[in-house]
């Protein structure tokens, strides 16, 4: 392992498979063997011999297990996590917290890599997700026809959760194959249409990875990650972005995978929502004043696959106060209001978009003041759509939206 020039890693991560010690290489082995206080979850440790020295059961969470780790920091510990400790583990999870010199990590085949092989899917084709610890709804965003997911789970529970979503949305001719304690020797494979583990609710193995072979029916909601989704994909009250308008302000955030959005008057939440979607790991807070929109936004998220979003109630600016410095901002409402662009400002990353849109006169000469003061882009859009006139089509235009969109330069 290459060093970083701080010292020797005291915590070593190292993963380990259903089978136990027998899962481990030879160098895996021999730190095993070295080391002399061991966290492991209580299924591990029932099937190794850990010797007279430390052992720790997992059994607490993951902000218990920092805790247990910072207590000793600088210590020796060994942690063993089943697979890859740094696909969607304990490793990856720990990296926020820790330098990279302080860990020696030693990866066992993932359980993605496992389930790949036995179900013989390139993986490089396949979406690779976590539902363990998470919920089930987002699921949601990787439902498309034809595709091919792999999942790891909570417990059997998940499977049943997901069985339900698939069901629901038109997926129900999907395989799920339930892939158990894979390695080990209570290995079992299962494999059923999600619309019969719907309805006959089997039982599965708590340690557990989910494959879905997706089939979509003709009327199956799923949605493409590109933005710009149907209006009547999201739960509204006729108070929000428009699909047009909304894919070219979305073309402007520019989602990127893991950056944070502000969607400041978020309405029924879709420009946090596609953001989302449109990049992995990409989060978004929305910040909305009114309960029942606040509502609608939940309902959305977890519709569409994105049931992590952060929902704030309040009104800019005085909403903004302590929320993590975001990557991108996006005000759909009261940029008139004093002080909401400035505090957005302020809190934006050097390097951050910020994109604005106004509908009334009043608020577009604002966008035309800051547009001076600041630089950045204007657009003018009309969307007209045909609708009926009689027996006939005739062209209905929308109000027109000005979209100003700016980037915020070093020392801005």
């Amino acid at each position: 392992m290459a060093e970083t020039g701080q010292g020797q890693p005291w915590l070593t991560l190292i993963g380990i498979g259903d089978n136990g010690l027998d899962s481990l290489t030879p160098p895996a082995r021999t730190l095993f063997d070295q080391a002399r206080t061991i966290i492991a979850p209580a299924r591990v440790l029932e099937r190794i011999e850990c010797g007279d020295r430390e052992v720790i059961a997992w059994t607490f969470g993951v902000e218990k297990t920092i805790e247990v780790l910072m207590a000793r920091r600088g210590s020796p510990v060994t942690i063993l996590a089943t697979g890859d400790p740094m696909h969607f583990g304990i490793g990856a999870t720990l990296m926020r917290d820790l330098d990279a010199s302080e860990l020696r990590v030693i990866p066992s085949p993932s359980a993605f890599s496992l389930a790949a092989a036995r179900l013989g899917w390139p993986l490089q084709n396949t979406t690779q997700i976590s539902l363990h610890g998470r919920s089930v709804h987002g699921l949601s965003a990787h439902l498309q026809a034809c595709g091919r997911i792999i999942a790891l789970t909570s417990n059997g529970s998940t499977v049943l959760e997901a069985a339900d979503i698939l069901a629901e949305r038109g997926f129900g001719a999907s395989v799920m194959t339930v892939l158990e304690h894979m390695g080990g020797p209570d290995e079992r494979i299962q494999r059923m249409r999600a619309d019969a583990v719907a309805k006959e609710r089997p039982a599965f193995a708590d340690f557990n990875t989910l494959a879905i072979d997706c089939v979509a029916a003709p009327e199956a909601l799923w949605l493409p990650a590109v933005p710009g989704l149907p209006d009547d994909a999201f739960d509204h009250d006729g108070q929000m972005t428009k699909r047009e308008i909304r894919a070219v302000t979305l073309a402007r955030l520019g989602p990127v995978p893991g950056a944070l959005l502000w969607d400041i008057g978020a309405g029924c939440g879709s420009v946090g929502i596609e953001w989302m979607r449109a990049a992995r790991s990409a989060h978004a807070i929305a910040i909305e004043p009114i309960e029942r929109r606040r509502a609608m936004i939940v309902r959305n998220a977890e519709v569409l696959g994105t049931p992590s979003i952060d929902v704030i109630a309040g009104r800019a600016p005085d909403a903004l106060d302590g929320l993590a410095a975001p990557d991108a901002v996006f005000i759909g409402g009261g940029i008139s209001g004093n002080g909401v662009f400035e505090a957005a400002w302020a809190a934006l990353e050097s390097g951050g978009r910020l994109v604005a849109n106004a509908v009334t006169v009043e608020s577009e000469a604002r966008l035309f003041a800051l547009q001076s003061a600041h630089g950045g882009e204007l657009a003018r859009l009309q969307v007209s759509r045909a609708e009926p006139v009689g027996r006939y089509l005739g062209w209905k235009p929308s109000m027109p939206v000005t979209i100003w969109s700016v980037t915020k330069g070093l020392g801005q």
